[in-house]
């Protein structure tokens, strides 16, 4: 399995898109929400059309979970979720990923000596990054998994920085489940020792565990024969022995410790959101619980695209071309 079909596939052609460069904005030493710093802070991008004359057509892109800038250019295409032929799409590579500052790229702080980051330290990155570019506002903000995460994040952090806020297949708080899922992988890294091999060991039970919840068990039962599942276990384990099991890690504490209400109620939440909100949830979802989506929703009187395939998490790439139409209508309003 390729990294890029970790969490999405979206069979668009890219044409020029996939090779915007890559770019990196310096942050110097950026201060985390827990205390810590992140010394020499670098932000990775990549960006995609043309800002207009009033500044005002920016779409803002995060990451998912472990993804890069590179990976995620496919929004960018024309027809793509953020089209870069009508708008300046900004693709910025979250903390902790591998491009930006990351365990395995830091020379000061590097593997388990890299701070503990969390989604909303991701989301003041990518703020000060735009004001870096200087762009004081977003036409809108949408990102997929935990880019999701970080699209609702972005709602009530800055809630009058855009206009339009897209979280596809993310969640405002983890529930148990996702907890139960993300701890199950973080453990089997902490746990792993320090030898030379241990964390690939360990990356190997990742990459087991993470395929089991990425469909649903419909979908493996109809695509993956009994007789089949020892080879493609073997092909998902050397793949996933080849990433950086820090960098894994420092994402997955993100994750686990997201929540836009902080210990809010919702009804504290509602003054907070200025931008309008279209959901977007994968109601067989066994990687991201759909259900906080769907309540933040209605709550809101946003509206709710529901992905009903066996797919699972995956449902964004099964279900593109339902995905595509619903954004692209709501950002086109």
């Amino acid at each position: 399995m390729k990294r890029l079909l970790f969490l999405f596939t979206l069979p668009v052609l890219l044409g020029s898109h996939a090779f915007a460069q890559q770019r990196f904005a310096d942050l110097g030493d950026f201060k985390l929400e827990n205390g810590q710093t992140i010394q020499a802070c670098k932000l990775g991008y990549r960006t995609f059309g043309q800002l207009n004359a009033e500044r005002s057509n920016a779409v803002l892109v995060p990451t998912w979970f472990t993804g890069s800038s590179q990976q995620k250019s496919f929004v960018a295409a024309p027809g793509g979720i953020a089209d870069s032929t009508n708008y300046f799409t900004i693709v910025v590579d979250a903390l902790g990923n591998g491009v930006s500052s990351s365990p395995s790229n830091s020379v000061t702080q590097p593997g388990k000596a890299f701070p503990a980051v969390s989604i909303r330290d991701m989301v003041r990155s990518q703020y000060e990054l735009l004001n870096r570019l200087k762009i004081s506002h977003l036409y809108a903000v949408t990102g997929i998994s935990m880019g999701g995460m970080q699209s609702f994040q972005w709602l009530v952090s800055y809630p009058d920085f855009m206009d339009k806020v897209v979280p596809i297949i993310g969640s405002p708080k983890q529930s148990s489940y996702d907890k139960i899922l993300w701890n199950s992988e973080l453990k089997a890294i902490e746990r792993a020792g320090d030898c030379a091999t241990c964390e690939a060991t360990a990356m190997k039970t990742v990459g087991a565990i993470h395929l089991d919840h990425l469909y649903t068990p419909a979908w493996h039962q109809r695509e993956l024969k009994a007789e089949d599942y020892e080879g493609r276990i073997a092909n998902v384990e050397e793949d996933y022995a080849k990433l950086n099991a820090q960098d894994w890690a420092c994402q997955l504490r993100a994750m686990l410790t997201h929540d836009i209400y902080q210990g809010r109620p919702m009804a504290e939440i509602k003054p907070l959101v200025k931008a309008k909100l279209l959901v977007v949830v994968a109601t067989q979802d066994h990687m991201v619980n759909p259900q906080a989506a769907m309540d933040l929703a209605k709550f809101l009187s946003a509206p709710l695209v529901e992905l009903t395939s066996d797919c699972g998490h995956m449902a964004t790439g099964c279900e593109g071309k339902k995905l595509a139409e619903a954004v692209n209508g709501f950002l086109a309003k």
